[in-house]
């Protein structure tokens, strides 16, 4: 069976796009010529700076021959519903068969579509291929009209037996396909001619080309980390680095520079960040001090000096990107330490958050605020949370910040710490932005956490105050990131905070930015705003004066009044989506989550999360399974009860109605467990209330094998029915069992 080679060279492809072409490449030419009828045994792709290479083995010769069987019209239908007909089965009338079917004489015509020779398959799928390769960005160039993401210069494509190679024939835009490459663009520049893919890797390896970029990164990585290693240094592991760079090189050659002693004292991250973003160099740090001191730059090429004139060149252009970053440093430093943090403050009054959120000056004054109340809650100090709010986002005015907006908090931790702010306030500017995403680092200094937590909650209020809500897959303002951070800070830190009044309270600050023009409606929101405070609770004084108000109202108050219920109670339920995300992958199956959100205090995401992990261990017991069978036995037929007689059962069982001895111990365990898991609940030791309710079992069990609910005597039924209210209403403290499959 034959193998197959494409190589598709041109000029350079950019890095960040080759990982991705090659699996386009390889899904759109292996999809191809298995829906054309030619499988294939294996194939895999891989891309250099100028070429996509695919290699499949095992091809088929041809594609096989298909018979298909098409049934007709009636025999003596229609001449124009026949010749419809023929036309779709490409045949003519002597060609059709009779056959009797149950429905009367009915013509069926069989279609034979002989198989093609795989050179013929590949070179049209191929072209349809390259025609409409899926590129990000693209080009023309020359007179043609193909487009590719940089000038496609040559095509291979060659089949290869066990008697040779053969070059599939294919022309597109007057480039014709061969069996001939390219080597190093300097190395190596002549033609290459080849026979199959080993040929083709061999050849191109003497050529000074490195076809696989795992190897490139590998070989780049181990030469890197053994000339750092000799210097008695450490490379700064940097994986997206690596993969970049692999892909600016066909022939990787690693040199390792020094940094000028001037610029040593910058902050490591600054100086990583910009030989990264500027030079694509990797950094070099002392283990001992932890400062950068070298770099690591990948060269495409050898040189007869060793690369001592590249080395020259790039320390040159580094020297000068990096002066740039001094003088930022200190001009950020002089700022700092002589006028404090207030005058880039007050020029984030000119920057716009979001056009109906008002400037990132109004976001502080709300963060502060909301940190300050938070502060309590999570156990920090409320002036220390207020100050970090006040300055968290002050960097985002730094000339370094400008340069280099990724630094934005890490600067700000610097800066605060030259103006001699306490190490929490520093800390918090840093941290605040944390968690970015599920595996990110969670804040766990409490001032930290006050801010981080106000930060990511004002995000979130102020976008659904606004109605600018997460769309299906569309989230522009990254709010599902923000709920998972709250979760994370929350859980993590064991942080008790009822979210439904923490929205509420926020949602009124909201309200009053947007519409501050009244003042009495403005009045009248200050003065829940300070309840709230005085009470140093969230939210629980905000609909409690909002339904104190009757009559004539503002009109702001009034629409706030009948708004908020919904806006909050919509954003907790965006939280509950996500921690249903977050502890479904966990292991915490999402019925046992549905269960307990539907409880009471679900606000509460540590109490939640704390319900759900004890029944996912109760449902995982043999009690769980088995009492939930005899609570849904007991609730159906409840139910049904109480629709057929249009009566609720909910009072009157009574021990003495009792005919059967399972009847009686089950009036007993259920006193005893009530009692017992309301007194665990009110603990929130709800392992305790999940093995009280485990109890139950038994009993229950013992009670339906040998009763009758239904009993002909009304007075010992309606008991019954009763009884299994009670039954309902003792598990319905631990959480709303209903929800639960099974």
């Amino acid at each position: 069976m034959p193998d197959l080679l494409i190589e598709l060279f041109s000029e350079e492809i950019p890095a960040r796009m080759q990982a991705r072409a090659a699996e386009d490449l390889k899904k759109r030419m292996t999809d191809g010529l298995v829906e054309a009828g030619l499988t294939y045994a294996g194939a895999h792709a891989l891309s250099t700076p100028r070429r996509l290479t695919l290699a499949m083995e095992g091809l088929l010769e041809h594609s096989p021959t298909v018979r298909e069987e098409r049934k007709g019209p009636k025999v003596g239908a229609p001449d124009k519903a026949i010749e419809g007909f023929l036309r779709g089965a490409g045949l003519t009338r002597d060609q059709l068969e009779e056959r009797d079917t149950p429905k009367g004489a009915v013509y069926f015509a069989l279609i034979e579509k002989p198989g093609r020779p795989a050179a013929e398959i590949i070179a049209e799928v191929l072209e349809d291929t390259i025609r409409n390769f899926p590129w990000s960005k693209s080009m023309r160039w020359g007179t043609g009209s193909l487009r590719w993401v940089r000038p496609l210069q040559s095509i291979v494509c060659l089949l290869s037996k066990e008697d040779g190679a053969e070059v599939v024939p294919l022309d597109i835009d007057g480039i014709a396909s061969g069996n001939t490459t390219y080597g190093h663009r300097f190395m190596a520049p002549d033609q290459i001619t080849v026979t199959g893919f080993d040929d083709y890797t061999a050849k191109l390896k003497r050529a000074h080309v490195v076809l696989d970029p795992a190897e490139r990164e590998a070989a780049i990585w181990q030469e890197a980390t053994n000339q750092a290693f000799a210097s008695g240094l450490e490379v700064v592991e940097d994986k997206g680095l690596l993969a970049e760079v692999a892909g600016l090189v066909e022939w990787p050659v690693v040199l390792m520079g020094a940094i000028d002693d001037e610029f040593l004292a910058l902050p490591p991250e600054v100086l990583q960040t910009s030989m990264k973003e500027h030079q694509k160099f990797f950094s070099v740090r002392n283990p001992k001090t932890g400062r950068i001191e070298k770099f690591i730059t990948v060269a495409n090429r050898e040189t007869a000096d060793n690369g001592a004139t590249i080395l020259a060149g790039n320390q040159k252009v580094l020297s000068a990107r990096l002066a740039d970053a001094k003088f930022f440093w200190e001009n950020d430093l002089r700022t700092v330490t002589e006028q404090g943090f207030e005058p880039w403050v007050a020029k984030l009054g000119n920057v716009t958050f979001h056009n109906k959120l008002g400037t990132q000056a109004a976001r502080i004054d709300r963060i502060a605020a909301l940190a300050r109340e938070i502060a309590p809650v999570v156990g920090a100090d409320a002036d220390l949370a207020e100050q970090a709010a006040r300055v968290a986002k002050a960097d985002l005015s730094s000339e370094m910040v400008y340069e280099f907006p990724e630094l934005q908090g890490l600067m700000g931790r610097y800066y605060a710490e030259a103006a001699g702010l306490p190490q929490e306030v520093a800390n918090a500017c840093e941290a605040h932005y944390s968690p970015l995403g599920p595996s990110d680092n969670v804040p766990s200094e409490l001032v930290s956490v006050a801010v981080a937590l106000a930060d990511k909650l004002d995000t979130l209020t102020g976008f659904w105050a606004i109605d600018e809500k997460p769309t299906g897959s569309k989230d522009p303002f990254a709010l599902r990131r923000a709920a998972l951070g709250v979760i994370r800070l929350v859980l993590h830190n064991d942080v008790r905070m009822r979210l439904d009044g923490a929205i509420d309270a926020h949602l009124l600050r909201h309200e009053m930015a947007q519409n501050g023009g009244d003042p009495v409606a403005t009045g009248l929101m200050q003065d829940m705003l300070n309840e709230i405070a005085d009470h140093g609770v969230f939210g629980s004084a905000v609909r409690t004066v909002l339904d104190a108000f009757d009559g004539d109202l503002p009109k702001h108050i009034e629409r706030l009044k009948k708004q908020l219920p919904d806006v909050s109670s919509d954003l907790l339920s965006f939280f509950h989506d996500r921690l249903k995300v977050f502890l479904r992958d966990q292991g915490i199956r999402h019925d046992v989550i549905d269960a307990c959100i539907a409880m009471e205090g679900n606000d509460d995401l540590t109490l939640l999360v704390k319900r759900a992990r004890a029944l996912e261990d109760f449902m995982a017991s043999d009690d769980g399974p088995n009492l939930l069978q005899g609570f849904k036995r007991a609730n159906n037929i409840l139910a049904q009860a109480e629709e057929k007689d249009g009566v609720e059962y909910s009072y009157g069982a009574d021990k003495k109605f009792a005919e059967d001895d399972s009847e009686i111990a089950l009036f007993d365990a259920l006193a005893q467990s009530e009692g017992a898991i309301s007194s665990a609940i009110e603990a929130e030791d709800f392992a305790a209330a999940m093995g009280s309710m485990a109890a139950l079992r038994a009993p229950v069990d013992a009670f339906f094998e040998a009763v009758q609910v239904n009993s002909d005597n009304e007075v010992v039924r309606r008991n019954r029915l009763n009884l299994l209210s009670q039954i309902r209403k003792v598990c319905g403290q631990v959480a709303d069992l209903t929800r639960i499959e099974g």
